[in-house]
């Protein structure tokens, strides 16, 4: 078979980089060698559309115990010999086509980058897009990534305890599923995804492979189309079960001191784990393919190579002492075999019966060695210009603010998703501090310390949509403002960065913009990026995604008993909002789903603003001041009252501080740096005091169930309850009436 820049088109290779494959090489790749290049050199592995950018994001701080991106997953220190590991990637091509594989095996790949390196995990989120959940395919998608996320955390024993849920147009096509893990380890005990030492035997662990996955990472770099579906074999599939063993099996291993490096298969499989163990340890690996422990015969060298079969461990070995680790992991009855050696020359030989199937410098194929990276041209996308069109005085301060509540929350995007958390196991280990008490972010025990921590993910990608840069500084600022509402100190970020196709220079623009907000609001924050994820090519038939830089934060606790919930607690306690109200209502679910709005700027914002107001929350928490703290997000003010009023079944009396605020603004704007807050009446001098000069308005008190506003009775609050609890049933009733899916 001849090997030309048509080959290489097929593969996703451009012909400029079939021509610089065959200049480090020095001659012309074989086919094999030039699916590793596939694979290695695809944006899902190599970030070469996006490296450049990443490099000046914060990373660097004080408390972390790993460089970012030197490891699996970053690594920072709580405190109490400890440290906790946690990162945030994306499985949307794969749920795009397979939803509950495509989900399931996103939540196993994400524990495996945890404890690969030592660490056991103790929680898991995830941020989920999807399109009109009015329509059929929209239905079909959602239930088949929830069960896949249920299915796979479930059964594999790590709590699933916080996440967010997103419904808007442009996902319709292609959904955005992202999973987070978050792991501790005694400080010192982690392992290294590092090859080393000449001779030392280099060992699969897990289950047998198959051709699953085959494809996955080049798969995932390349825009969703009518033909995807017919790519089946790209879709990796998961076995809970099995990870669970593997994830028992490694950290008995790693006790024996016998394990000199590991790194767990999974975006391209063996050519990425042999390639990124041996170019970080500058040595070379010798491996016998036909070693490798298979469920399907005859796999041929390519496949064996590119496949992304679940549950999977590349480990290299201390000379000597292979049969510590054969033991350990034929306890646990898994597949354990020595598939060749470590050597000093830097190559990677594959061999195939004996065969020679390809030869190639670790280096040549990662990141930050021979990858390439591309500096793409940008230009500000031309929908800007409706943006800053948008005049709010053409927008009519609407009379019936009852029924724009009403509706409010009745929004896909505002109401309970309940419906969605009662799939998942909250308890399971019990790591949760307590599922009853809600609260901003979720708070877990770090086991064998005195810490609890604090985790969270966050994104409004209409906010990035409107201002990328303002947009990507919001989406950081509230998942610190969530972890502080909580009682937390922020500690550091993993992103998942989900944007459209790289070539096209409007999405690139958005792209950038996003990069630099978060590297800025990062740095205000002191919450360093210790790694996480690119996924490009997220496209439906008309453009790309909404632009969507999901955070995943860690803060800490110095004990559980410092959390903040954000429910209120007791009539008469008084409502506080602290922050400024602004005449604002752009972007909010108000102006956008309620008044059809589809183009108008970012909610009010101000990095020092926010800043300011976290410390305050923070104090007024440590002082023992509030005894509720909730931040203002979407729906506005009133969503955050009603929110907090729900869990005690309590009410509110409250009325609007500022005249010279439009009332749709000031009960449903989005302006950001708000936090609603509730002090007993001893507190309330000092509370002030403590307050000082910083904007804030006292709204009125908790009652026992009535709902009050602006001098209006507004029902009881078990009317507002029904609503925000029943509003996805009914609309999904709606929806089957009209002859759609319907079924969750």
């Amino acid at each position: 078979m001849e090997i030309t820049a048509q080959t290489a088109h097929q593969l996703r290779l451009t012909a400029e980089e079939f021509e610089l494959i065959k200049q480090k090489l020095g001659r012309r790749p074989n086919f094999t060698e030039l699916c590793a290049f596939s694979a290695m050199w695809s944006e899902h592995c190599s970030y070469k559309n996006s490296i450049k950018w990443l490099k000046t994001l914060p990373r660097d701080g004080e408390k972390m115990l790993v460089k970012a991106g030197e490891e699996n997953a970053g690594l920072m220190d709580i405190g109490d010999g400890y440290g906790v590991v946690f990162k945030i990637e994306s499985h949307n091509h794969p749920s795009a086509i397979e939803p509950f594989q495509g989900a399931a095996t996103g939540v196993g790949g994400i524990h495996r980058d945890i404890f690969t390196m030592g660490a056991r995990p103790i929680a898991s989120l995830n941020s989920l897009r999807f399109g009109n959940l009015k329509e059929a395919k929209t239905q079909h998608l959602l239930a088949g990534v929830v069960h896949g996320i249920g299915h796979y955390g479930n059964c594999f024993g790590v709590p699933t305890v916080g996440g967010e849920i997103y419904f808007e147009d442009c996902y319709h096509t292609n959904p955005l599923v992202n999973a987070m893990s978050v792991g501790i380890l005694k400080n010192g005990e982690t392992i290294s995804a590092t090859a080393k030492g000449k001779g030392n035997p280099v060992m699969f662990v897990g289950s047998a492979t198959g051709k699953d996955g085959i494809g996955g990472a080049s798969f995932a770099s390349a825009n969703i189309t009518k033909e995807s579906t017919e790519e089946l074999p790209a879709v990796q599939v998961g076995d809970p079960f099995q990870e669970k063993k593997l994830l028992e099996a490694c950290l008995e291993v790693i006790k024996t001191g016998a394990v000199v490096g590991m790194q767990d298969m999974g975006a391209a499989g063996i050519i990425c784990s042999t390639a990124e163990m041996s170019a970080k340890g500058e040595v070379g690996m010798r491996i016998d393919l036909d070693k490798v422990p298979t469920r399907q015969q005859n796999m041929k060298a390519w496949e064996l190579l590119l496949s992304e079969s679940q549950e999977r461990m590349l480990m290299v070995v201390s000379k000597g002492r292979e049969a510590e680790v054969l033991k350990i992991f034929t306890k646990w009855d898994l597949p354990c075999a020595e598939i060749g050696e470590v050597t000093d020359d830097g190559l990677l030989q594959f061999y195939l019966n004996g065969n020679l199937e390809a030869a190639i410098p670790a280096h040549e194929l990662v990141l930050g060695g021979g990858a390439p990276q591309y500096d793409r041209e940008y230009t500000a996308p031309s929908y800007l210009e409706k943006i800053k069109a948008f005049d709010p005085a053409t927008v009519e301060v609407p009379d019936n603010l009852k029924e724009i509540a009403e509706k409010l929350i009745s929004i896909p995007n505002i109401a309970s998703k309940k419906w969605v958390a009662v799939q998942y196991d909250s308890t399971v280990g019990a790591a949760n501090s307590s599922t009853n008490e809600p609260s901003d972010a979720a708070i877990v025990l770090a086991k064998g310390t005195k810490k609890a921590l604090a985790v969270t993910t966050d994104c409004n990608s209409r906010y990035v949509y409107a201002d990328p840069f303002k947009g990507a500084q919001i989406a950081v600022a509230e998942a610190a403002r969530n972890i502080v509402c909580s009682g937390g100190q922020p500690l550091g970020v993993t992103n998942c960065l989900n944007f459209g196709n790289p070539y096209n220079p409007e999405v690139y623009y958005q792209f950038v913009q996003a990069i630099k907000g978060m590297g800025e609001a990062c740095r205000k924050f002191n919450t360093p990026v210790t790694g996480g994820n690119v996924s490009f090519y997220n496209q439906h038939p008309e453009g790309a995604v909404y632009p969507t830089p999901t955070i995943g934060m860690v803060g800490v606790l110095d004990s559980v008993k410092d959390k903040m919930t954000l429910d209120f607690k007791e009539p008469d306690d008084v409502i506080f909002l602290i922050g400024k109200s602004t005449n604002d209502i752009c972007s909010s679910e108000y102006l956008h789903k309620l008044q059809g709005i589809e183009f108008s700027p970012a909610p009010h914002f101000e990095l020092e603003e926010e800043l300011v107001i976290q410390k305050l929350v923070m104090d007024l928490i440590k002082r023992k001041l509030v005894v509720s703290a909730h931040d203002v997000s979407e729906g506005g003010l009133f969503v955050a009252l009603v929110e907090s009023a729900f869990h005690n079944q309590l009410g509110f009396d409250v009325v609007a501080s500022d005249a010279n605020i439009r009332k749709d603004a000031f009960w449903f704007g989005e302006s950001q740096s708000r936090v609603v807050v509730s002090v007993k009446a001893e507190n309330i001098d000092a509370f002030k005091k403590e307050l000082g000069t910083q904007p804030y308005a006292e709204l009125g008190f908790v009652t026992n169930g009535s709902v009050e506003l602006d001098g209006q009775d507004w029902g009881n609050i078990f009317f507002w309850k029904e609503k925000y609890d029943n509003a996805i049933a009914n609309l999904l009733a709606a929806t089957e009436a009209e002859g759609a899916l319907g079924a969750l």
